[in-house]
């Protein structure tokens, strides 16, 4: 049996590593920033309805527009979007694939800012572009002023922004963003995976997208919508954007069975939602116990919290494994990240890091 080695795989793969979120089968699975609530019973019948009538006509392709499901998306973004405006694809990660694939490769740059979603260089690295890695400010926030410079000296062809940040939490101001755009005559994608889960009163970079034909805002519907295993993200950008991903996309890439149980959910956006305040809820209590606890949280927008003055991380990793609890080591020194899960998932992480007696 050959090993990967042997292969004769490009030059710039070899030596590195596939994502490799750890997928242990354990009673509560705080890891990998899901949705945790189940999807509401109601909503699901009608997916389940949804998907009925598409399997009749799998004989066919889908709609390699898929039309509906754009509009479906327009309409859920608002802002004055139409079908015209959106893209989708197999989860957001295709979606930001697509973008280098269209706008990257070989002899083109993407700048990101570690800590970051870790998919962002991955996706470089097998799209043949190259990463540059930018610093963060203090407290891993992100200005107008660190952006502009990291820009202006290092001339990326694409910026990508995580807002808020996967796995710091931490939100990029519209004026961080438009900066960005300034600063460059490249592409500017700001990844909003978690963007649902913001404050009341956070605007989304969606608002900046008038007369700024080079900005990218990619969605996701596995967090808010719980629909991580359906694979849906979208992007919403200028219809030029969209025109050039079509370039590059695999032909009827979305599944007329993805494209049904994604329409069927979006029509019930206010009642998946209404799991956003429970899991909001639970963040803040993760904001406030932590510190009670011992720890450092840093402050989140997101579905999960990152934080620190964990002596040693792998062994605590492996403590709450014991608990039947898994979180997330990041390899971020003195830190771990928690998904905010449902108040029952909530209140057993706290007990369980408690039992430790780290402190």
């Amino acid at each position: 049996m050959a090993s990967l080695s042997d292969l004769p795989i490009r030059d710039d793969l070899r030596g590195l590593s596939p994502y490799g979120a750890p997928q242990k089968h354990v009673r509560i699975q705080l890891n990998v920033n899901e949705n945790t609530h189940p999807i509401p019973e109601a909503v699901a019948t009608d997916i389940v309805a949804s998907l009925a009538r598409a399997i009749l006509g799998v004989n066919r392709y889908p709609d390699r527009e898929f039309t509906e499901l754009r509009e479906s998306l327009a309409g859920y973004l608002g802002h004055g979007l139409t079908a015209e405006n959106i893209w989708a694809a197999n989860g957001s990660n295709e979606v930001l694939q697509q973008i280098l694939q269209a706008f990257g490769g070989p002899g083109r740059t993407v700048l990101g800012f570690p800590p970051t979603y870790s998919m962002h260089s991955i996706i470089a690295s097998g799209t043949g572009t190259t990463w540059i890695a930018g610093e963060r400010d203090a407290g891993f926030e992100l200005s107008p002023a660190t952006v502009t410079r990291w820009i202006e000296e290092t001339s990326p062809d694409i910026v990508f922004l995580c807002s808020p940040n996967n796995p710091t939490g931490t939100p990029v101001s519209l004026e961080t963003i438009a900066a960005a755009y300034e600063a460059t005559s490249g592409i500017v994608v700001v990844d909003e995976a978690y963007a649902e889960f913001a404050p009341d009163g956070v605007e989304s970079a969606l608002s900046l997208l008038p007369g700024r034909e080079r900005l990218l805002i990619s969605r996701t519907m596995s967090k808010a919508f719980a629909f991580a295993g359906a694979r849906v993200g979208y992007l919403a950008a200028d219809p030029a954007v969209t025109d050039a991903l079509r370039l590059v996309r695999l032909p009827y890439h979305l599944s007329a069975l993805t494209q049904a149980a994604a329409i069927a959910a979006l029509a019930h956006a206010p009642e998946m939602l209404a799991m956003v305040d429970d899991i909001r809820t639970q963040r803040d209590r993760l904001l406030t116990e932590l510190p009670r606890l011992g720890f450092h949280a840093w402050p989140s927008a997101a579905n999960f919290v990152l934080f620190g003055g964990v002596d040693d991380p792998h062994a605590v990793f492996e403590a709450l494994l014991e608990h039947d609890i898994i979180i997330r080591d990041l390899g971020i020194p003195g830190h771990l990240r928690v998904t905010a899960g449902t108040a029952t998932e909530t209140t057993a992480f706290l007990n369980a890091l408690e039992s430790l007696q780290l402190h």
